[in-house]
């Protein structure tokens, strides 16, 4: 199975399948298609759909078999980036839940619930994430720009609530209040800070949905009740 990403900011993955490979997306999730695809709407078991329905995704995935050569397609749903990342046997990361594109048979979806309150309340991901586990070739979309850091043991990323989209099932996410009253108050940034510790690999994004949500509404016209 070979892939290209195109469409710079408004991206797209393009995947050119063999006969019999299985493509697997939320509902409805492809955007295009050329040559012989069958379309298949599955749930998988009640306790991996319930997972997703409490996840905010659909409890039913997709799933699209090449019958001959064939193209199939997936577009992010705003402006950012796509990621591929391929999983071995066993491998999650844990992401946002709109996070989860596409991938190949074999991949796994489920809940994953915040043990820490606090990070749960105030970390801007929320109490319910999405676990995604391996093996196979996973494509994810992320809002904004895209950076990647790799996390040593023990080495602490500080970030703005909501910028992290996924890590490695091996990083902890929790929250620390910003230090001093002036900061707090006159600093901007908020009174509350997401902490992701190593060891693993962290995607963070420069938008997020709310955020952008955040920024328009003052430019929206009033509209009186």
């Amino acid at each position: 199975m070979q892939y290209s990403i195109v469409g710079g900011s408004l991206p797209a993955v393009v995947i050119q399948m063999n006969p019999g490979e299985t493509i697997v997306s939320e509902v409805g999730g492809r955007t295009w298609a050329r040559g012989p695809v069958l379309t298949e709407t599955k749930g998988g078991s009640v306790g991996k759909a319930f997972g997703r329905m409490i996840s905010g995704e659909s409890v039913f995935l997709s799933h699209y078999t090449a019958q001959g050569p064939a193209e199939i397609a997936f577009s992010s749903s705003y402006p950012g980036r796509i990621v591929a990342r391929e999983l071995g046997p066993g491998e999650s990361v844990i992401c946002q839940k709109s996070a989860f594109l596409c991938a190949t048979l074999g991949v796994e979806l489920s809940v994953h619930l915040q043990k820490k309150i606090g990070a749960g309340l105030f970390g801007g991901e929320g109490f319910i994430m999405q676990k995604v586990t391996g093996s196979g070739l996973v494509f994810f979309e992320f809002d904004g720009y895209c950076p990647e850091y790799d996390l040593a043991p023990g080495e602490k990323l500080v970030c703005d609530t909501g910028v992290v989209a996924m890590m490695d099932a091996t990083c902890q996410l929790d929250i620390q209040m910003v230090k001093g009253l002036k900061n707090k108050l006159l600093g901007g940034e908020g009174l509350i800070d997401t902490v992701v510790t190593g060891p693993g690999k962290v995607y963070l994004q420069t938008m997020s949905l709310p955020r952008l949500a955040q920024l328009l509404t003052p430019l929206l016209p009033f509209k009186p009740e």
